[in-house]
């Protein structure tokens, strides 16, 4: 098993509630890391036909045989929806922290039995493939940008040392076949493969729901929908803008990411790393990693990764807003491995609009120099892990 950084959270948080929910997609490993954290637990997979046919049928005698255990992992426990409304019955009568982990990877499903059933009685957490500090603290961090982009970072790929190529089509065969067939809202794989192909080509751009239905043949309202399954199934997420008085001339679409740069590379028919070198999307799946890799740094810490993009109607925008309680963090991105001054454009822009101190401010970029500008300071990609620590160190210090 590889380090996790969400493993000390999972390990607290149980301490203090009946019910652990560890969400995420697919093999991000959320099996792996709640069998390492409690090894001792009694382990059913709700995958499993017989396990399923019990909880759904039985749901008080399938609670019920896990009694005399010191706690229980039930894995995909989304595939029996009625089965939460029966355990908050379990708990409420015994009364002991930490006795049922429970993990998900359709978050249509579990968030609706959550919210309805659970309420008060369950920690969610989220596991989402790899993240920057968990690739160094494993020492697996990819030599270079695009070997890092191809490859992706889910864990199966770097433990098995398997070719990302087929391992990707195969998982998103795998979720075409088991995850979106049984949604009552796709009736052909092919179109929403399609839809999920033309999704992985609009990375970082504004989500212009008219134009992708209009591309994949389908009304808008399907494609409403379709986004929702992908950020719900964990693939996608949309970033909101950040809207600001200083300027009400601002975008108010949100842009469209992938959680993972390896799928969104087979998704564009990319076969090797050496084809990202001149490959259009370069830029995209920069910007595509950097926003996601924070998104998951801070949600392996159990916390909110509270992030967002500024643009205004004359093209100048922020790559990426970060919001704490106390300040707003804006950090500009570029792909590029040569530092150029029109990179701080945009930051310099949005300090001057906001009042803000520029030395706040951060660029990443595709070198590995990190320096200290009056413009804000520039990290190369493989420091990116260092920037919640210094913009928590600030707000201690405030």
């Amino acid at each position: 098993m590889f380090k996790r950084t969400l493993t000390p959270y999972l390990q607290k948080i149980a301490q203090q509630m009946p019910i652990v929910a560890i969400l995420g997609p697919r093999q991000s490993g959320k099996t792996t890391i709640a069998k390492m954290t409690w090894a001792d637990y009694h382990y059913v997979s709700l995958e499993d036909l017989d396990h399923r046919a019990h909880a759904t049928q039985d749901p008080r005698g399938f609670l019920q045989q896990f009694q005399d255990k010191p706690g229980v992992i039930i894995d995909e426990f989304q595939n029996v929806p009625t089965l939460p409304s029966y355990l908050q019955t379990h708990v409420d009568t015994h009364q002991k922290n930490g006795f049922f982990i429970l993990t998900g990877s359709q978050n249509f499903l579990v968030n609706q039995a959550i919210s309805q059933s659970l309420a008060g009685r369950v920690a969610i957490l989220s596991l989402f493939p790899l993240s920057l500090p968990e690739l160094k603290i494993n020492d697996i961090v990819p030599s270079s940008l695009k070997a890092l982009f191809f490859t992706g970072s889910y864990p199966r790929v770097y433990l098995e040392k398997l070719s990302p190529t087929t391992w990707y089509r195969d998982y998103t065969l795998t979720y075409l076949e088991r995850d979106v067939r049984s949604l009552e809202k796709v009736v052909d794989l092919t179109i929403f493969k399609k839809f999920l192909q033309l999704c992985a080509g609009r990375v970082g751009q504004l989500l212009n729901i008219s134009a992708l239905a209009n591309d994949c043949g389908i009304s808008q309202a399907t494609a409403k929908g379709w986004l929702s399954i992908l950020e719900a199934s964990y693939l996608i997420f949309l970033l909101q803008p950040h809207f600001n008085n200083f300027n009400k001339r601002l975008v108010k679409t949100p842009k469209l990411y992938f959680y993972d740069t390896g799928l969104t590379c087979s998704l564009l028919g990319i076969d090797s790393a050496d084809q990202l070198t001149r490959h259009f999307a370069f830029g995209a799946l920069m910007e595509n990693w950097v926003i996601a890799d924070l998104h998951k740094q801070r949600c392996h810490t159990h916390q909110t990764p509270h992030l967002y993009f500024w643009r205004d109607n004359h093209g100048d925008e922020i790559d990426c807003i970060m919001q704490t309680a106390l300040d707003l963090t804006p950090i500009e991105i570029k792909s590029g491995q040569t530092i150029a001054t029109d990179f701080f454009k945009g930051l310099n822009k949005w300090n001057t609009l906001a009042d803000k101190d520029p030395a706040n401010s951060f660029l990443v970029y595709g070198g590995d120099q990190n320096q200290t500008r009056s413009s804000g300071t520039v990290l190369g990609w493989q420091s990116l892990d260092e920037i919640w620590t210094m913009i928590d160190s600030r707000n201690k210090q405030r």
